[in-house]
């Protein structure tokens, strides 16, 4: 059992009631939630497009006059590849990807240290790893949720839940209200700064919850536009390779992706070797513009990658605007959720980059979410409480899990001190390449669906791990094939359906 479920307290609200100023609250039909959430991010946008299918009304509140993802790489598998294709989206995913089941990693003067071509031997998982560019991926999920149902604009500055519902207020002056509010708007969520600052009033956040996230590193994130394949032929291929450098005497690594469209996406991580020296770093660089990277560009544009000769030849091939400079933050957050307010991806739990499971986590955040209110048994505050708490139930550990692993892999991919380094050699040069494809095999089995749909065939040659189903999907199901049955029946016995009594007749 979680041990987290165990001691939280039963949720204190707020029991002053909600002034209504503008916007009325929409009518309930006493089932369904109405939900907002906040943030048109890639969990909010699966979460409206899970609520859509399961007949629950929505409304999206985002920041920004428009989302525009940084032009980065993603690689899904797996662990999100199963829900994508339940709901009909993976023949679209694969038209905009690349299947990469290879990887090399390598040391600064190209040699390689590891090489990885199994990921998906003999079709044991089942699913290849995908690799596209996350604004495209974006641009399909949006494309599947109504335009009218995302607000931009809408920067939540306020927050309040009492029994009845909650309200967000924007900085526009316009207030929202609903029965549930979702928290998808990233690392530095506001929703999850409202909802600490009243548990804080309370008493009852925990202090790891009121701590800031962790900074280790420091990274540069970019892609090109297309480049000639004939000058670099690796871009002839129809797969993507990770290709993952070691620096050796700086603190530097850096890595690169083949993409559809002659594209490549490249990364850079800085290692920081203190809290000085971050704090340094983030008060020359207050604001993160483009004018404050010529000098992180001037100190990497000479080293070797694979294939395209130096950074600084996929740099110069991408457009001033793809490029983003971030400091990797890390923190998983003890709580999600308060009264009719939850958390979602990094709102939740932020994880390095490294093992590729941020984003991952967060679209299986969205689907297990979205099964949670499907099983809404009524909208009252105990089971919405209920709901909250199932979801962490079945998330959180898994969650833990790929943290630590995320936590690992920073350190054979960018870590640089001297223990760093040994542990580096010891994964790389004496873990046999068995375990590390058992590993790989462990992680692919865990792979939520939405229940509340019908199920697809199994793919892959491993076994899954067990899934809570849904009450509510079993109970309509059974009383689908009730009434199926009795349709049956009318036709043999020739009568009309339905079949009545003779006192319901009368």
């Amino acid at each position: 059992m979680n041990p987290h479920r165990a001691r939280k307290p039963v949720d204190e609200f707020d029991d002053s009631p909600i002034k209504y100023p503008s916007q009325l609250p929409k009518n309930s039909d006493g089932k369904n939630p109405n939900v907002m959430i906040v943030g048109a991010g890639l969990a909010g946008l699966l979460l409206a497009i899970l609520l859509d299918k399961a007949g629950i009304p929505y409304e999206i509140y985002e920041r920004a006059a428009s989302v525009k993802p940084l032009g980065s790489i993603m690689v899904l598998n797996a662990n999100i590849l199963a829900a994508i294709d339940q709901i009909g989206l993976l023949e679209e995913l694969e038209a905009i990807s690349f299947p990469g089941n290879k990887a090399n990693i390598m040391y600064d003067n190209l040699a390689i240290a590891a090489s990885f071509d199994s990921l998906n031997k003999d079709n044991e998982v089942g699913y290849e790893h995908l690799h596209f560019s996350r604004p495209k991926f974006h641009e399909l999920l949006l494309s599947k949720v109504p335009k009218e149902k995302i607000h931009y604009n809408k920067k939540v500055m306020s927050m309040i839940q009492n029994k009845e519902g909650v309200m967000i207020r924007c900085a526009d002056g316009t207030t929202y209200h609903g029965d549930i509010l979702v928290g998808a708007d990233g690392a530095h969520s506001g929703v999850r700064q409202g909802l600490y600052r009243t548990l804080q009033e309370k008493n009852i956040l925990p202090q790891s919850d009121a701590t800031e996230m962790s900074k280790g590193f420091l990274a540069m994130v970019g892609t090109t536009d297309p480049m000639d394949p004939e000058q670099y032929p690796f871009l002839k291929n129809n797969t993507s390779t990770f290709n993952q450098v070691i620096g050796r005497g700086t603190s530097f690594n850096w890595s690169e992706f083949n993409m559809p469209e002659n594209r490549v996406c490249w990364v850079i991580v800085s290692q920081v070797a203190s809290i000085a020296e971050f704090e340094q770093i983030k008060f020359r660089n207050s604001e993160w513009g483009p004018e404050s990277n010529p000098e992180f560009i001037d100190q990497v544009k000479d080293f070797k990658v694979p294939g395209c000769g130096t950074l600084g030849n996929l740099i110069n091939a991408t457009p001033e605007a793809n490029i983003s400079r971030v400091f990797l933050e890390e923190k998983l957050f003890e709580t999600w959720s308060h009264g009719r307010t939850v958390l979602i991806g990094d709102a939740a739990h932020k994880l390095l980059p490294s093992a590729g499971q941020g984003a991952v986590c967060a679209l299986q955040d969205a689907v297990v979410l979205a099964n949670c209110l499907y099983d809404l048994e009524s909208l009252d505050r105990d089971a919405i409480h209920a709901a909250f708490l199932d979801y962490k139930e079945q998330r959180f550990n898994h969650v833990a899990e790929m943290y630590g692993k995320s936590k690992m892999n920073a350190i054979v991919l960018y870590g640089q001190t001297l223990k760093e380094r040994i542990i580096r050699h010891i994964i790389l040069n004496w873990i046999p390449e068995s375990v590390k494809i058992k590993e790989l095999h462990k992680g692919a089995a865990y792979r939520p669906m939405v229940t509340f749909l019908p199920p697809i065939p199994k793919k892959g040659k491993i076994e899954l791990l067990p899934q809570k189903p849904s009450v509510r999907y079993e109970r309509e199901q059974k009383k689908k094939a009730e009434e199926e049955a009795l349709k049956s029946q009318a036709v043999a016995e020739d009568v009309p359906y339905p079949i009545v009594s003779p006192a319901e007749a009368v």
